[in-house]
């Protein structure tokens, strides 16, 4: 095996790590324990552990990615309260919770000014922003963006009351958001 293959080998034990544990266990030798090489090893396929974690949660954040472009593929345009009601439903998803829970680590590591996650956390924000700007039916420019913003708060929001209230809530929530009728720009 290459370098590059055990990277990407590494990569996949490192990012299915994260999703068990979250952010509690990483340690620079819980990293290379669970990446199933030495910390010395780990280093070597990887910069920094910085480096190795900003790897893994890009792979979990491109797992994701490929869900919401399965439910939502390249080229699909929705008005702003069908993409609302798409991604609410979403981030509810038993396969999709993990992420969020590791998600809300992340930003709360990077709202403290821990990096790598300030970094991390910002790559993703804006890439998960980039993504839903791009399949917002009307409005122009401007307008797409700040509406693609709303909606990744309404969601981040969402899996907050997920992991910090009960179901229930949550539920309760999600489906008020479904029924918002022009959120953002007509």
């Amino acid at each position: 095996m290459s370098k590059l293959e055990k990277r990407a080998d590494a990569t996949r034990r490192l990012a299915a790590h994260l999703l068990k544990t979250g952010l509690s266990q990483t340690s620079l030798r819980q990293l290379a324990t669970a990446a199933g090489v030495s910390d010395r090893m780990l280093l070597y396929y990887f910069d920094s552990k910085a480096d190795a974690l900003a790897s893994a949660l890009g792979a979990i954040a491109g797992e994701l990615t490929g869900t919401l472009e399965a439910a939502i593929p390249e080229g699909r345009k929705l008005p702003p309260a069908e993409m609302i009601k798409a991604t609410s439903g979403l981030i509810r998803a038993p396969e999709t919770k993990a992420f969020f829970y590791l998600w809300t680590e992340t930003v709360a590591a990077a709202a403290r000014g821990e990096e790598p996650y300030r970094t991390i956390a910002n790559a993703i924000a804006e890439g998960f922003l980039i993504w839903i700007e791009s399949r917002l039916s009307g409005g122009d420019t401007k307008a797409r963006r700040a509406t693609a913003a709303m909606i990744l708060a309404m969601i981040d929001g969402l899996a907050l009351l997920e992991i910090c209230t009960d179901e229930k809530r949550a539920g309760m929530a999600a489906k008020q958001m479904e029924t918002l009728e022009h959120p953002g720009f007509d």
